[in-house]
């Protein structure tokens, strides 16, 4: 970003590095490496983590460090950094408190751990990059309130659709506009999808087939534009969103009269996506003016007559941007997407096939279930069961196909951290609402 590269540059120039260690060496950790390794001056990934060491090593490997250094202790992993040997270990919590970090990343996915992982590191005072949409769309309120109180960074990733749909946001406000709708835009949308059904694409790019399903079914796109929408204030504006289908090519500068205009205009904007819009795999920003000599300038400069202008960026390129939102927090206290005040929109729990009692919810992209964007009011009144806590849950009830889940249908296991937090969630910020007691 400008004035981002040129601030990094000076800091390397000082002699000074943002030392990082990564949490997960999935598909996308390993080309934040690449990236980390031989894109960006001034950073130092110095740790990686990972369940199976075999994972983190290729991780390594793979950017062209072949000496690498296996830790299992706090100490022995700080005098690594120390000496400047890359480092590997099976134990996150090691990389959240050594004292030579400054930055932890969060690229796993898991939201149980991605939730142990963030309360590791705001009690050790390190700022986190999260491409874990996961657990930000179910506590990431209140786990802001507590980074706050810690005096770190928890955010999302720039070169994530959510970083990169805040980043064109931040733009348009910057210029004087009002967005009104941030949007996405998808190849597919299908509920039913399963990791069966997308093993041979999930093959294809070296990918994990359940994370390819939640692209596929809708839950990745659900959790993506909650962040978003909890960062600007926006809502959905119905449950699941509108996801236009549209003919394949179309651009997003014509789609404007696909969405209810004076909706848009008159309420606090509204997250969705498309499906075979162009620019794909973009994202958009429909914003507004009531200012008649702007809009004669908006008009002159090619964007139309209004009442919405759109904007847009053609791409978004995951691990080659995740350096900026680094260097931001650091360099800057800048985070690239946080939640703003409160849950405005939640992902809920629903049935991607005839439920029965007695059986175990899997898990996120998976065969039994799939998620879909609710305004976060609704989802604590309706007692909605949130997608982030539904892996390990039994059924108490069936629940047939395409039914939204309730906390009244299922068991929730003992003992897990996201449970916790994300009751402390709800107590902060609904708890006294009388409008949105359940009946």
């Amino acid at each position: 970003m400008i004035i981002v590269d040129q601030a990094l540059a000076r800091f390397a120039a000082e002699g000074k590095r943002i030392r990082v260690g990564m949490i997960g060496a999935g598909f996308m950790g390993r080309g934040v490496v690449l990236q980390l390794v031989h894109g960006f001056e001034g950073i130092d990934i110095v740790a990686i983590s990972n369940r199976t060491l075999p994972a983190a090593y290729q991780a390594w490997n793979e950017a062209g460090i072949m000496e690498v250094t296996e830790v299992s202790s706090v100490s022995a992993l700080e005098s690594a950094i120390a000496s400047g040997k890359p480092a590997v270990t099976e134990d996150a919590m090691l990389i959240t408190e050594a004292g030579n970090i400054d930055v932890v990343l969060d690229v796993t996915g898991a939201v149980e751990f991605g939730a142990q992982v963030a309360m590791a590191c705001i009690n050790n005072g390190k700022h986190l990059i999260s491409m874990n949409a996961e657990v930000d769309g179910t506590i990431g309120p209140i786990l802001k309130e507590k980074a706050d109180k810690a005096g770190v960074i928890i955010t999302n990733a720039d070169g994530d659709q959510p970083g990169v749909t805040m980043n064109l946001y931040r733009m348009v406000v910057g210029i004087g506009l009002r967005p009104v709708l941030a949007g996405n835009i998808k190849g597919l949308q299908d509920p039913y999808r399963n990791p069966t059904t997308q093993e041979g694409f999930a093959r294809q790019w070296g990918q994990k087939a359940h994370m390819v399903t939640s692209f596929a079914d809708g839950s990745k796109i659900s959790f993506e534009q909650a962040i978003i929408a909890n960062g600007t204030g926006m809502r959905v504006a119905k449950r699941g969103m509108y996801g236009f289908e549209v003919e394949r090519g179309r651009h997003v500068d014509t789609m404007t009269s696909l969405w209810p205009v004076e909706e848009l205009l008159e309420g606090p904007g509204v997250v969705d996506y498309c499906v075979g819009a162009a620019p794909g795999p973009g994202v958009f920003i429909y914003a507004t003016t009531d200012h008649p000599r702007q809009k004669h300038y908006l008009n002159l400069y090619k964007l139309g007559e209004g009442p919405l202008y759109s904007f847009y960026r053609p791409y978004h390129l995951c691990h080659f941007e995740v350096p900026n939102s680094i260097a931001r927090a650091v360099l800057f206290g800048d985070a690239t997407l946080v939640p703003k005040d409160k849950p405005y929109v939640d992902v809920i729990t629903t049935a991607k096939i005839d439920l029965k009692a007695g059986q175990t919810l899997d898990g996120i992209g998976w065969y039994m279930t799939y998620g879909e964007a609710e305004n976060a009011d609704i989802v604590y009144k309706d007692r909605l069961l949130p997608m982030g806590l539904a892996e390990g849950c039994i059924l108490k009830n069936d629940v047939p196909k395409d039914r939204a889940l309730t906390y009244d249908d299922v068991i929730i296991p003992e003992g897990r951290l996201i449970d916790q937090l994300r009751r402390e969630q709800d107590e902060r910020f609904f708890a006294n609402v009388p409008e949105l007691q359940s009946k």
